[in-house]
């Protein structure tokens, strides 16, 4: 299996570049996100705890999500060429324990893609999505916050996979086509090399 974490902070482009490469590549796409919204439109007591925080901009429990993404990873990645995670992880803490979660399955994460992109340019694009889409948590107050919180506890992973020779800085400011090019180039080097 190739293994890819993509990157970003929210409205960076995380969505959009993954269904491009779950068509380009055959993986299996796991976004929390996706996962934890379908809790709780479904009502479910999952649901109710992810939306207490995710209503304030917060991370939801490191070991809740663990819990959650090797559920999804043995039962839906199953026969794939390898797994997106979109949204996951957040924090070294969840670095490690995703690198956990995959070592007892006998694999690993291969390649992390980060999507720069602006903060400016982050906001207009949620607000714009929220107006579009009418998701709730695409509000300003919400915005700031959840970027407030990207940039002091997820941006450290940069670091974290930089030094570990995962990731790949991607600018995700432009054509969508363009920034997916980019990404299969580095993507193919890498898949040479492993």
């Amino acid at each position: 299996m190739f293994n890819i974490v993509i990157f970003g902070a929210p409205g960076s482009g995380k969505g959009t570049q993954s269904e491009r490469l779950i068509k380009n590549y055959g993986l299996h796409h796991i976004s929390t996100g996706e996962v934890l919204r379908g809790h709780i439109k479904n009502g479910t007591e999952l649901g109710k705890v992810a939306e207490s925080y995710i209503s304030k901009g917060q991370l939801i429990p490191d070991d809740l999500m663990v819990d959650i993404l090797a559920n999804v990873f043995d039962t839906e990645a199953a026969g794939k060429k390898g797994v997106i995670f979109d949204g996951f992880p957040r924090t070294i803490a969840q670095a490690e324990a995703l690198e956990s979660m995959l070592a007892e399955r006998g694999s690993k994460v291969h390649a992390v893609v980060g999507l720069d992109v602006d903060d400016n340019e982050l906001i207009d694009r949620l607000l714009k999505r929220g107006q579009e889409t009418g998701r709730v948590d695409d509000n300003l107050e919400t915005i700031k916050n959840r970027l407030e919180v990207y940039h002091n506890q997820t941006y450290p992973l940069c670091d974290y996979y930089q030094k570990k020779n995962q990731y790949r800085n991607i600018p995700g400011k432009g054509n969508p086509d363009e920034i997916f090019n980019l990404i299969c180039e580095e993507l193919d080097k890498l898949a040479h090399d492993e």
